[in-house]
């Protein structure tokens, strides 16, 4: 990461000249070309991510032999409650993406902070929220993009090794969707909840523990009980909401699991809290 990256990229411009920074568009694409650059001149961007689809597929393979090998010894009951979704993406291949997304998120901002070149930006570009909407933007685009390729192409690989059994699905078939998009958005996701709680903490050690407590840690010890408030509390995770329902062809029903609709609400809820702490926080605080 370098300063100089940032300033030239997000210092206006002469104010004769016919790209003036006062013109908005040229200062969002300035200060998005600006964030692009920051985001891949940290070497643990390239290496999570780089290495982390490799490892998120090298599961994938593994787990699809697995259930290939062991198909003929399952019995009637198993066959009838396999899903060919959870083989493709794993719970452990969500909590894999889910932490390497959000410890991106998280120093995509806590960075700037420990290496003082947030002072360089907010130097050059005084407006502090339009540098945190380019940050948000940037990250954003960038683990959506991974998310949907994770997504697709452990679905691919899983599906062309189930077929030899003739249990693999396609994607046109029900549920199939749903499960491909909300594998997908478990990055972004989980990159905005970071840079949350890296604009909170600004601690790169304490926001990654927190990143991954509240993202993986909590939801993974949440179990359906008889207290409905208790459920309807759980509902609120979107890990919790994946693992019993969005990560499911065919979701069970009951009044203590989430449904489809209260789990995509909770992923909004959380971009959208997420997003704004960022630039609550970031906007009003002292460097």
């Amino acid at each position: 990461m370098s300063a100089p990256a940032s300033v030239s990229a997000s210092a206006p411009a002469s104010a004769n000249s016919p790209s003036s920074a006062a013109d908005p568009r040229v200062r969002w694409r300035g200060l998005l070309t600006a964030e692009w650059t920051k985001l891949w001149s940290l070497r643990s961007t390239r290496w999570v991510l780089g290495a982390g689809v490799l490892l998120l597929l090298v599961g994938t393979v593994q787990k699809s032999w697995d259930d290939y090998n062991a198909w003929p010894s399952y019995h009637a009951l198993e066959r009838a409650h396999f899903d060919a979704m959870t083989t493709a993406f794993s719970n452990i291949s969500a909590i894999l993406l889910v932490v390497g997304a959000g410890v991106i998120g998280a120093l995509t901002v806590v960075g700037e902070y420990a290496t003082g070149l947030i002072r360089t930006t907010f130097s050059a570009v005084p407006a502090r929220h339009r540098v945190v909407l380019a940050k948000l933007a940037v990250t954003t685009a960038v683990m959506l993009v991974t998310g949907v390729v994770v997504s697709l192409s452990t679905f691919a690989v899983s599906q062309s090794i189930l077929s030899g059994r003739g249990i693999a699905v396609s994607v046109n078939d029900p549920g199939v969707p749903r499960v491909l998009l909300a594998n997908a958005l478990l990055a972004p996701l989980a990159a905005l909840v970071g840079m949350g709680i890296g604009a909170l903490l600004r601690h790169t050690a304490g926001t990654v523990v927190a990143v991954i407590v509240l993202l993986v840690v909590l939801p993974m010890t949440f179990k359906p009980t008889v207290h409905q408030w208790v459920n309807d509390l759980y509902m609120w995770f979107p890990f919790y909401d994946w693992a019993h329902c969005l990560s499911l062809r065919r979701p069970p029903v009951g009044t203590a699991l989430p449904t489809v609709t209260v789990s995509w609400t909770a992923f909004a809820a959380w971009a959208v809290a997420s997003a704004a702490v960022t630039v609550g926080v970031v906007s009003r605080r002292d460097v």
